[in-house]
C-alpha cells in the first residue's frame, strides 16, 4: 500500500474516475482510500470528513464540465458561450451520468446548506462568466439594455434558463439562441 499521496488534485482525479465507474455510492472515505492505493488516515490527510471529500468532488466534477481551454477564452460572442456552455452540459452529463440531479443527495442535515453555499459559489462564477463575456461581445446592438433590463438581469434571465435546461437534461439550446438573438443584436 501507498501511504503518500503525491496531491489533493491525484485524489479528486480518482474521485472523479470512481463516479465514472461506479457512481456518487463509491465516493466515501474508506472505498476512495482503496482506489488511491493509500491508508485512510493519508485521505484524512486531505479531506477531514467525508463532507470536505464530497464537496471537493461536486467542485472538481464542476470544474472538469465547465473548464474553459485555452483554445476558448475568447469566444467572441455571448451566443458562441451559451451555446458552449450546452455542449459542456451534454458531455458533462455522458461523461459523469445523473451527477447534475444526483450530487445534491450527497449533502445532508447541517451539510446541506454548506452543499447549497458551495453550489451558489459555483453558480455564481459561472454568470460572472457569462456577464463578462456579454460584456466584450461588440455585436450587441446600441439600446439593448436600460436601466431596467441590464446586462445583469439579462444574465440571471439566461443563466436561470440554463440552469431549467440542466435540470431537465434538456440540452438543445437553438429556441434559446434565437431568443438571445431577437433581444439582443
Amino acid at each position: 500500500m501507498n501511504t503518500v499521496v503525491t496531491s489533493k488534485e491525484a485524489i479528486l482525479s480518482v474521485c472523479r474516475e470512481l463516479i465514472i465507474t461506479q457512481g456518487w455510492e463509491a465516493i466515501n472515505i474508506r472505498s476512495v482510500a482503496a482506489a488511491c492505493d493509500v491508508s485512510v488516515g493519508s485521505i484524512y490527510n486531505y479531506f477531514h470528513s467525508k463532507f470536505d471529500l464530497i464537496a471537493a468532488t461536486v467542485e472538481s466534477v464542476w470544474c472538469d464540465i465547465f473548464h474553459v481551454p485555452e483554445n476558448k477564452r475568447d469566444f467572441g460572442s455571448f451566443l458562441s458561450c451559451v451555446e458552449w456552455v450546452f455542449e459542456s452540459m451534454k458531455k458533462g452529463d455522458e461523461k459523469y451520468p445523473g451527477f447534475f440531479t444526483l450530487h445534491s443527495m450527497n449533502f445532508m442535515g447541517k451539510e446541506k446548506l454548506s452543499g447549497q453555499q458551495l453550489m451558489a459559489q459555483s453558480w455564481e462564477h459561472m454568470q460572472k462568466n457569462l456577464y463578462m463575456v456579454l460584456l466584450s461581445d461588440k455585436n450587441i446592438r446600441s439600446g439593448a439594455f436600460d436601466e431596467i433590463f441590464t446586462p445583469e438581469e439579462f444574465v440571471e434571465i439566461i443563466f436561470s434558463l440554463i440552469i431549467s435546461s440542466l435540470l431537465r437534461r434538456s440540452y438543445d439550446c437553438s429556441a434559446l439562441l434565437v431568443m438571445i438573438r431577437r433581444v439582443i443584436y
